[in-house]
């Protein structure tokens, strides 16, 4: 019997290829953000690394800010040294849907399964809006590009802030109030802390594992496991019957 051309088989088969390739499109989080490195926030000045902010007022949290190397782009940024993202189910892991940082409230992302499901895009009224600025640069650009598409220069500012803003980003509740130049690497968090509400806050590269989610690839291995467990129940099954059979 060629098991490989059993229709049972080639069901099966088909199940987990397609579970694989759900995994790479949900998981592909820490792939795409291998190459940059986790830096000491005093390795980002106006001219060296990639300063990182990410603001969670929302949740009456700080301003966090991190240092990444580069070259990198603006997911990876947020996906190392303890940073992790998950993405929505209808637009992939490189639409940032909830951020988490290891060495914040546990590593919990926001917003929470509970705010925002993440299957679907999230409102224009209630999302992670992403701004940069470049080296020298003390005003924000609301980036439209995307964070993948995104290649922070050393000396730059990304912001993260949730909440919302029209199309163009000229206004709205997630629009800084406060500029690049109070954030950005180099600049003493006691003495922006005096210029930002929320405070700020320097958030030291970490060591953490990415949390499940929208966007990870626990449940995918999960279903993997699931259908290749009865699958070899089936094909035992099959097996004993025809066995039986020939005697």
């Amino acid at each position: 019997m060629n098991w490989i051309r059993h229709p049972r088989c080639e069901v099966v088969l088909g199940l987990l290829l397609a579970a694989i390739g759900t995994g790479q499109a949900l998981g592909a989080g820490p792939a795409l953000a291998a190459g940059v490195a986790p830096r000491p926030v005093s390795d980002c000045t106006a001219t060296t690394g990639a300063t990182l902010v990410v603001d969670f007022a929302y949740w009456g949290g700080p301003l966090l800010r991190a240092c990444g190397s580069t070259p990198t782009t603006g997911f990876a940024l947020l996906n190392q040294g303890g940073w992790h993202t998950s993405g929505t189910v209808h637009d992939g892991p490189g639409f940032v849907c909830r951020i988490g940082y290891a060495g914040f409230r546990h590593g919990t992302q926001y917003p929470t399964a509970s705010q925002e499901a993440c299957v679907n895009t999230p409102p224009a009224s209630a999302y992670w809006t992403f701004w940069e600025a470049g080296p020298g640069r003390d005003t924000w650009t609301y980036s439209q590009a995307g964070a993948l598409n995104y290649q922070p220069p050393p000396g730059s500012v990304s912001l993260w802030i949730f909440g919302g803003t029209t199309i163009s980003g000229s206004s709205g509740s997630a629009k800084p109030a406060f500029s690049p130049g109070q954030v950005r690497g180099g600049t003493s968090a006691l003495t922006a802390a005096a210029h930002a509400s929320p405070p700020l806050v320097n958030a030291r590269p970490l060591s953490a594992s990415q949390p499940g989610g929208a966007g990870s690839d626990r449940s995918v291995l999960v279903t993997a496991v699931i259908v290749l467990a009865l699958a070899g129940a089936g094909f035992a099954g099959a097996w004993r019957r025809r066995n039986s059979r020939a005697a």
